[in-house]
């Protein structure tokens, strides 16, 4: 059941990025003089557009004769059989010797073992598996995906460090009947009781009630200046769904308030709407800028030292280490499965530190929390 839940439930229901990649692209590509070639496969640019420009920086990094992208459909619950055909398609290529797939949604597994029916020689990389556990890792090499029961300490550690006394978690009953979210939950209870902070469970409104999305985030902008007059400043705000991120930052930063991350931590994940940072044309996919721009308005606020966020987005970083492992792989210096290798590359994606711990006993399927950015 849990790992079933794992697969289905996306914390949140995966994010509408603003763009975004964790560093910016190089300046020359490189070419596929090697002989090789990488295929990857994202979300189109309506349906999350963080993986689409991740994939055009390592186009920008490696070139376009060396990586070969390819978008599944926008309905993709649908279409399946256009899935297939996109990730088998990349196979026919012999000079292909990697394939990732960043989302993996369904259809993925049936096209990997379409794929090895003829090849041997190509190694998969998947993450945000939309697909049973031990379906997908059966077939992929490496499964990439966000570790959400660790964040359970890491959000309350990090907390505490910014000096958080007092921890409320926003939610609702048809999240908290979630397996994965109400196991997270008690982690962060049980952490925080640890740690010495106060911990309050408050219920919103669900999104998907009669009020709407609308109704969830006026509670949010209202109850936050309450728990604050309650409880004090040194409070630290958690939310499990993303409709609440944007009213959430808001206001914890007009109220002087702690906010460590978002239910999907990404620089680009509500900070941009809450604070009112444009992004320009040519700072699309420059995560220094952005993380500059958090920075800025932040301490323009004065509540340094009280807000965070991930360095870099967790999609980016799947898409941007499955290549890198990917041509690791095609040069010979790694073999299929090599979980050092792959930490390495999503802690040089991430821009820092990355904890790595593997899904009950599914050895290559492999769940990680990166570094936080205070700003």
């Amino acid at each position: 059941m849990f790992r079933k839940l794992l697969a289905l439930m996306m914390i949140c229901l995966m994010v509408l990025g603003l763009a975004a990649c964790g560093q910016k692209p190089a300046t020359t590509p490189q070419n596929a003089s090697e002989g090789f070639k990488i295929g990857l496969v994202t979300s189109t640019v309506s349906q999350n557009e963080e993986e689409f420009r991740a994939a055009e920086e390592m186009i920008a990094r490696y070139g376009v004769d060396m990586i070969k992208h390819v978008t599944y459909p926008d309905r993709f619950m649908q279409e399946q059989e256009t899935t297939i055909a996109q990730i088998v398609a990349l196979a026919s290529d012999p000079e292909v010797k990697a394939i990732v797939v960043v989302q993996a949604v369904p259809g993925t597994a049936a096209a990997i073992d379409t794929i090895k029916e003829t090849r041997d020689d190509i190694v998969f990389v998947v993450g945000n598996p939309h697909e049973d556990p031990d379906l997908i890792a059966a077939r992929a090499d490496v499964v990439l995906d966000v570790d959400q029961l660790t964040r359970g300490l890491t959000i309350v550690e990090n907390a505490k460090k910014m000096g958080a006394e007092t921890f409320v978690h926003y939610s609702f009953p048809r999240h908290m009947s979630y397996e994965l979210l109400s196991q997270r939950r008690d982690i962060l209870k049980q952490t925080a009781e640890n740690l010495g902070l106060k911990f309050v469970e408050v219920n919103a409104p669900d999104p998907t009630g009669d009020a709407g999305i609308p109704g969830t985030q006026q509670f949010i902008l209202e109850d936050i200046p309450r728990q604050v007059a309650t409880y004090g400043k040194n409070t630290v705000f958690f939310g499990t769904n993303c409709a609440m991120m944007e009213p959430m930052i808001r206001t914890i930063l007009s109220e002087g308030a702690i906010f460590t991350e978002q239910c999907c931590p990404s620089p680009y994940h509500a900070y941009p709407g809450a604070l009112g940072i444009e992004i320009p044309a040519d700072k699309a996919g420059d995560v220094a800028y952005m993380l500059q721009q958090i920075d800025s308005k932040v301490d323009e606020n004065g509540n340094s030292g009280r807000m965070a966020t991930w360095k870099a987005p967790a999609s980016m970083a799947m898409v941007r280490a499955g290549v890198e492992y990917g041509i690791a792989y095609a040069k010979g210096e790694i073999e299929k499965f090599d979980k050092a290798a792959i930490t390495k590359y999503l802690s040089q994606e991430t821009g820092g530190d990355v904890v790595v711990t593997e899904l009950d006993g599914l050895s290559n399927f492999l769940m990680f929390v990166a570094e936080l950015e205070v700003f």
